[in-house]
């Protein structure tokens, strides 16, 4: 394969994980939110992130006050026993968490303590509610920007507001805000409309990370199943920032 192939791909080629490296959204620490049940299930899913290119994964755990009020101890106690238990079964891939901070009425006070979990120095993964439109998030952003901590948010294109209209996230980023994208959205997994709206964020150069979101090993067979469709070849041609965490 010429380097220009592997780089832009084709519409019969396959997007190769190893380009992109890092993931940065996944739910893989055992028994703390919707993601991975147990650690059998976690090694499992790492051992398939390494089997798919991939040399790292930061796993981002909900921390949510009314359904998952996760800590710092938390995470980063499970984090140890992942790590221990991946080491003993001999994986590669390394392992690395952060979190994945809803806006809600806790997160203020967090960004003022400065207790937010961080990857890739002082990147902060954040999310809204789906449906519904955000508020004090201008106030939000700028908070955590002030503090020295770096917004990214989660899963843009799967914000019920600004369905149909990605200008949002050229605003968001213009305020310093870095824009995420789940790649199975472009599986069509969430539904046509997130499937196109993953696509104009794409045409439009409006996508800093690229995470699989996983949550369980089908998510990473979808991802792989359909890794030759064209969009996964045109984000190689983007300056993604997965490949410097």
């Amino acid at each position: 394969m010429s380097v220009i192939s592997r780089i832009f791909g084709s519409k019969k080629e396959k997007l190769d994980l190893s380009l992109i490296e890092v993931d940065m959204h996944s739910h893989l620490i055992p028994g703390i939110d919707d993601g991975s049940k147990n650690m059998d299930e976690t090694i499992a899913l790492l051992a398939k992130f390494q089997s798919m290119g991939y040399r790292k994964v930061v796993t981002t755990p909900h921390i949510m006050s009314d359904y998952y009020p996760n800590t710092r101890d938390i995470i980063l106690s499970g984090l140890h026993d992942v790590r221990e238990m991946a080491a003993k079964l001999n994986l590669s891939i390394e392992i690395e968490a952060a979190a994945e901070y809803y806006f809600d009425e806790t997160l203020p006070s967090k960004i003022k303590e400065k207790e937010l979990l961080t990857f890739g120095g002082n990147h902060v993964l954040v999310e809204f509610a789906f449906q519904g439109s955000p508020t004090y998030e201008d106030e939000l952003f700028f908070d955590m920007l002030s503090a020295d901590y770096q917004p990214v948010l989660a899963h843009f294109e799967r914000y019920g507001a600004f369905m149909g209209n990605v200008d949002k996230a050229a605003e968001y980023r213009d305020k310093g805000v870095l824009i995420q994208m789940n790649l199975n959205s472009l599986t069509g997994h969430y539904g046509p409309h997130i499937k196109k709206q993953a696509e104009q964020l794409i045409d439009k150069g409006l996508v800093d990370f690229v995470g699989t979101d996983c949550h369980r090993i089908q998510h990473l067979r979808l991802l792989e199943d359909n890794l030759h469709l064209p969009y996964f070849s045109k984000l190689t041609s983007h300056n993604l920032r997965n490949t410097h965490l």
